[in-house]
């Protein structure tokens, strides 16, 4: 396998990774220590490179520390639909998706496709459609906005974790 490849790879796995803690987040509300507990658990449960652990971790808690910012950008492009009533792991996907949108470190196109096969994946076809739709009005949106609100670098960059944290 290219060491292209093999990083792709990698982020595809970091951004499963980040679905299922966010996910676990939303579904059981953990937050604080008892997420940051979560986080390790996951980790001692799918042994990964620090690379991928780190991208996930970047993503689960950039779209968490961001979310007042994301939010109203995916109901403004849903039209005709509140965030409480989208299924979880398609509001959970579109929150991965519109961070990484904003951060503005991965091609929009690369993200958008990212979106779509964890929907795929883990949700199913309808919603592939459904979360393609969103990306792609916020996508727009973003592209329109003469005052984008991107998220600065320091903005993606991970919480520290205890040294404890790394099995």
């Amino acid at each position: 396998m290219s060491a292209a490849r093999s990083a792709r790879d990698d982020r595809h796995r970091g951004r499963i990774a980040a679905l299922q803690l966010l996910y676990q987040r939303e579904v059981g509300g953990a937050t604080g220590a008892e997420l940051d507990e979560a986080v390790r658990g996951y980790w001692v449960d799918h042994p990964a490179p620090e690379a991928r652990r780190l991208f996930a971790t970047t993503l689960l808690q950039g779209a968490i520390e961001a979310q007042d910012r994301i939010d109203p950008l995916i109901e403004t492009a849903a039209d005709n639909w509140r965030l409480s009533r989208m299924a979880v792991v398609d509001r959970t996907i579109l929150r991965l998706a519109v961070y990484e949108l904003l951060a503005a470190v991965t091609p929009p196109a690369v993200v958008i496709d990212e979106a779509l096969e964890l929907a795929k994946t883990f949700s199913g076809e309808q919603s592939a459609r459904f979360v393609n739709g969103v990306l792609d009005a916020v996508k727009r949106a973003l592209e329109e906005s003469s005052d984008p609100p991107r998220l600065e670098a320091r903005d993606v960059k991970p919480r520290p974790q205890s040294p404890k944290s790394n099995p």
